[in-house]
Order: structure tokens, then sequence, then C-alpha cells
């Protein structure tokens, strides 16, 4: 994942659509998106049309900014999806979910990717019993992913073994909530994943 240093809103409002870049913050009513004047309107005061090309561009920005990836990134995770049998939309799904940074968001280590990002590189999380501190690292089938044991007496995971009681897993992860370790039961299911963009129009962004 990428840093950006740049208002993660602005994001937001670029795509048009709540990427939930900044975690909890954006179910509440401070979110960019919640307020008024979201219609993009030219000076005339009429909507502005957007492109077949631009449409493609918008959900290809979509994936990248939530995901955090730069445009070298994302092509690179493209290209691998594209060469996997089946549909490459739903494989490039796939591998964005399989990071290790977005693993440990989905087990809910953290309140965002960015956050679990940070957990991740400096040394918090262990995969199969080694600490891992490359966020693109792709987690397989039958992996764990934990909480390093020195980290849990910290004060931040303290305060996480109390809310992730009332988080949500999705269903190809299973969680020790007691021991803050989780394991990959399965590959991520395309439909399931909580990113908000169209994987056919990407691929017909790079198809053009």
């Amino acid at each position: 994942m990428a840093r950006y240093l740049e208002a993660k809103c602005q994001l937001c409002r670029r795509c048009g659509d709540k990427l939930m870049l900044k975690g909890n913050r954006c179910l509440t009513p401070k979110c960019v998106m919640e307020r008024k004047h979201k219609t993009v309107v030219s000076s005339r005061g009429r909507r502005k049309r957007i492109s077949e090309h631009g449409v493609q561009l918008i959900e290809k920005q979509k994936a990248r900014y939530t995901y955090g990836l730069f445009e070298r990134q994302f092509k690179r995770f493209y290209a691998e999806s594209a060469r996997q049998p089946g549909i490459t939309g739903d494989n490039l799904k796939v591998m964005l979910e399989r990071r290790l940074d977005n693993v440990a968001y989905r087990l809910g280590f953290a309140d965002s990717r960015a956050q679990a990002r940070q957990l991740v590189l400096h040394g918090h999380i262990m995969v199969n019993g080694h600490r891992v501190n490359v966020p693109s690292c792709l987690i397989n089938e039958g992996d764990t992913v934990a909480c390093r044991e020195a980290s849990i007496k910290r004060e931040y995971f303290k305060k996480l073994a109390e809310e992730i009681k009332s988080k949500t897993i999705p269903s190809w992860l299973i969680l020790d909530r007691e021991k803050l370790v989780g394991q990959v039961v399965a590959m991520p299911i395309p439909d399931e994943t909580i990113a908000k963009f169209d994987g056919k129009s990407i691929v017909e962004y790079y198809s053009r």
C-alpha cells in the first residue's frame, strides 16, 4: 500500500464514491461524501457528462485508492491477474484481497487499510509464526495471520481485544478473538469483497 500525502477525502470526491479510506470516520457525518453538493456540475450549472473511457478510469482509480497502490504496482497486479485462468476482473479482486495489509484489515486488526499497513511495516503482524513487514505479501489458503505476542501487551492491542469482538469477519477467514490469531480457510470470494469497483471496466481500460 502506497503512502498518499494529499487528503484522503479528496480521493473519494474525485471518484464520487465513499471508499472507506479513513475507517470508522467514514461512517460519521464528518465524512465529506455525506455532505451536500456531492453532484459534479459545470460552470453553467449542468451535470458533466463522463465518457466511457472516463468511467473506466474512475473504476481503475477506485481500486487503486481503496488498496493504496501506485499506478505501477496496480498495473503489475493487473498483469498477473490477466495471466491466470478465469475472469481477469475477478482474479484481480482476489489478488488484492490476498495482500497482507488487507487481510490484517479484514481480520479487524485495524480500522483502515492504511492503519493495517502501518502495523505490518512496524513488525506487529506474524504470518505462519514469522514476522513479516511487507504489506504486499500475498497470503495463501491455510496461512495464519496473527498479532505478534510481544505487541499484544501494547495499549493499542489491549483496546483492540475489546473492539474486535463486535467486528464482522468475511467467510474466507476465521479469527480467534481472544488470541488475535486469524487463518485463511479459503481463497477470497470476488462477490464478497467490500471494495467498490467494477473489475470488468478495469479490464476494458487496460484493453483499449
